[in-house]
């Protein structure tokens, strides 16, 4: 047995049937693990069982004492296409310097592979795998650069195991990021996010400064200054159950920083 897997819950269920030809649409589901044991079996079997032919799932692990990086690797080995590609792939990183680098690094190298599509998606199950194919359906029928995974939009709801001082937290976050940047986006500070391949290309991925979840807010601020179109679909948030969360201190003081230096670069620009 690899890990403790989580039971997927009902709301991770794929709701939206996309048509052949988009369903092949290349997609790379981008996910960072430290210590994610618990919880990545179920995970990779959740968005691996999607019925889209062309999405495809790339670990990003900081070396996890826990053997994520272990297991792994020893998931991809078992989900591979007819004629025996990889549909599952792990980038091993040597050092944890931030959620954000991680995903950068895992981003970079979907577009590197040919993906037209990247998800961003956390391997804790807060993030609903049903709305995968939403996504990429309203990505594809809009021409929008960047589809946000909202809670904020009408439909939008928490975990009912966030208290109230959690979901005002959540809330003044957004409002407080998307104030000083003077943008409309409802969830600016949310991790659930597809992005086309041009815009990866556009924003360039080395530029980005955010090591943790600030890297949330400087990515989608620099696809809205390069005129990007930016769509937000509402989602059901969970809480994570296994495993603990990486936030502390210094992302704390990052993501306050973040947006006033955003905007102190864009008014010299």
């Amino acid at each position: 047995m690899i890990g403790e897997q989580q039971t997927p819950r009902a709301t991770d269920v794929a709701t939206t049937q996309l048509p052949g030809a988009w369903a092949l649409t290349p997609l790379t589901v981008v996910m960072p693990t430290y210590n994610e044991a618990g919880n990545l079996p179920g995970m990779a079997e959740l968005i691996m069982s999607l019925d889209q032919p062309g999405l495809r799932l790339l670990i990003v692990d900081d070396s996890s004492p826990d053997g994520t990086g272990r297991i792994a690797d020893e998931l991809a080995e078992g989900y591979r296409t007819e004629d025996g590609s990889p549909r599952m792939s792990v980038l091993h990183r040597t050092a944890k310097d931030g959620l954000g680098r991680a995903y950068a690094a895992g981003m970079a190298k979907a577009v590197e592979d040919g993906a037209q599509y990247v998800l961003q998606m956390d391997a804790d199950g807060s993030h609903p795998a049903g709305k995968i194919a939403e996504m990429l359906g309203v990505a594809l029928s809009t021409g929008a650069g960047l589809v946000v995974g909202s809670r904020y939009v009408p439909g939008g709801t928490l975990s009912d195991a966030w208290g109230a001082h959690r979901k005002l937290l959540s809330r003044w976050a957004n409002a407080y990021a998307s104030t000083i940047l003077g943008t409309r986006v409802r969830d600016i500070t949310g991790g659930f996010n597809l992005w086309s391949a041009d815009a990866l290309r556009a924003i360039d991925l080395e530029s980005v400064g955010s090591a943790g979840y600030s890297f949330q807010v400087e990515m989608k601020f620099k696809a809205l200054r390069r005129d990007f179109q930016v769509m937000e679909v509402p989602i059901h948030f969970e809480d994570r159950t296994i495993g603990e969360s990486k936030m502390n201190l210094a992302v704390q003081l990052e993501s306050i920083a973040m947006p006033w230096k955003l905007r102190a670069r864009a008014g010299k620009r």
